[in-house]
């Protein structure tokens, strides 16, 4: 008791748990991956059942936990791929990937569906053959990217190395079909075999109740997943409770009830800015127009926001900001990111939600709380013509005038689908003309200074 009285102490003192404000990310890599929002909770609750009933001790459940959680945290590294590849919305097809047969050769019929599905047949036919000609390579380097990606940024996050081999090895096979390694039996971690049967668990859950998950790990036991541990799932899954629990508000606090050792690492003012970093890293990924922006935006916030006289703490803030200010764009397909053409009326509409989805995921985890409405506002302008709520001069917050003008000057120096990046002296000089209208002044002022 004297222990967990220390501990909730020093949540308190330094603004949480490392698991807590993990778990609300958690929103994010639902949206990255396609998933309805909530999955990455149920998941992770799902699993750590598993993982209890199996007599995993504390420390494995606690490492469990992060592998359950950050399971997608690669997800993104393949969408522009996907869309590629595939000519269509990446996040339609991770959600339709997800719930495949497990019987190939329907498998291979629903991936062929998928293969430019929106298009006329004369544009599906090089789609769907250069698939069928190249599946195994196309597949081996999907699940490359997205493994590889989730690894390298658990690893930045400090976490242990079972849980970053935990991610990295999400989608091996029991049978050996899998990838990225072809690992078969036990030579899967443990963690990653949890975790696919709490990931199909979820999935069919959603789409058709408890009955449809326990159907779908059973069908699959043998196969993708371990049987022993599927035949555990079906002991876990008798319990009503197990489903009960998935649809109640309360599912956060169950869980850090299910797993209190998760919650002993404890987050600082390092941990925060890595967490900003890596959850920036992911967005940057869902397009390769946007490689390195976030970080390259961070630079260039705290250099204006330093010349301008704001202090250390507040900065630092600010540049998480920054960091995460487009973090609702890994809800827009990279159809529309990437489209090379002007985008229609209804894509513009969920190109701007973009905004609305940054402050309703950041407004979620309360230490970024405050630093939601300054990141989500970066599209205003000073005469009310932005978005997504069309804030004017007086409504506009200073911090959120040093976001709008450095992604500003980043962008129109950056390459894009539409057209080729801009020369400084040329940026700059599209920008005077929006000084006063579209951005302040004196940021930009500052802006050209620190270049």
């Amino acid at each position: 008791m004297l222990h967990e009285d220390v501990l909730r102490r020093r949540r308190e003192q330094t603004g949480g748990s490392l698991a807590e404000v993990v778990r609300a990310f958690g929103h994010a890599l639902d949206l990255a991956d396609g998933q309805p929002d909530g999955h990455s909770t149920r998941a992770c609750y799902l699993g750590c059942l598993l993982g209890q009933e199996i007599g995993l001790a504390p420390r494995e459940l606690g490492e469990l936990f992060f592998v359950l959680l950050l399971k997608d945290l690669g997800s993104s590294a393949n969408a522009a791929r996907i869309g590629e590849i595939f000519q269509t919305d990446d996040l339609h097809f991770k959600r339709a990937l997800k719930t495949l047969p497990a019987n190939r050769p329907a498998r291979l019929r629903a991936l062929v569906a998928q293969c430019a599905r929106d298009r006329p047949l004369a544009r599906r036919i090089p789609v769907i053959a250069n698939f069928l000609l190249h599946r195994d390579a196309i597949a081996q380097e999907l699940v490359q990217l997205r493994a590889s990606r989730g690894a390298t940024l658990a690893a930045g996050l400090g976490l242990a190395p079972a849980i970053c081999s935990g991610i990295y090895h999400l989608d091996e096979h029991w049978d050996g079909s899998g990838r990225p390694s072809h690992l078969s039996g036990a030579a899967i971690p443990l963690y990653a075999r949890i975790a696919q049967i709490a990931q199909v668990a979820d999935i069919f859950y959603i789409h058709g109740g408890p009955s449809a998950a326990i159907d779908e790990v059973t069908a699959r036991a043998g196969r993708q997943l371990d049987p022993s541990l599927a035949e555990a799932f079906g002991r876990v899954a008798e319990r009503a409770r197990s489903w009960a629990d998935l649809g109640s508000t309360a599912l956060p606090g169950m869980l850090f009830t299910l797993v209190p050792e998760a919650r002993d690492m404890l987050i600082d003012e390092d941990a925060l800015d890595r967490l900003a970093a890596v959850f920036g890293q992911v967005v940057d990924a869902k397009s390769a127009y946007t490689a390195g922006h976030s970080t390259r935006l961070v630079v260039l916030v705290d250099r204006v926001a330093a010349r301008l006289g704001m202090l250390p703490a507040r900065r630092r803030a600010l540049c998480r900001a920054a960091a995460l200010h487009d973090v609702g764009k890994l809800g827009i397909p990279t159809t529309i990111l990437d489209k090379p053409s002007a985008l229609g009326e209804s894509e513009w509409e969920l190109m701007r939600g973009h905004a609305g989805r940054t402050r309703a995921l950041l407004g979620k985890i309360g230490i970024f709380s405050e630093m939601a409405a300054f990141a989500a506002a970066h599209h205003e302008r000073l005469d009310g013509m932005g978005y997504p709520s069309g804030l004017d001069d007086a409504a506009i917050a200073r911090e959120t005038r040093i976001i709008t003008v450095c992604d500003f000057y980043d962008a129109l120096t950056s390459n894009r689908p539409y057209r080729p990046a801009l020369s400084p002296a040329e940026a700059l000089a599209a920008m005077q003309a929006e000084v006063g209208k579209g951005i302040d002044g004196e940021v930009f002022a500052a802006l050209q200074s620190v270049l």
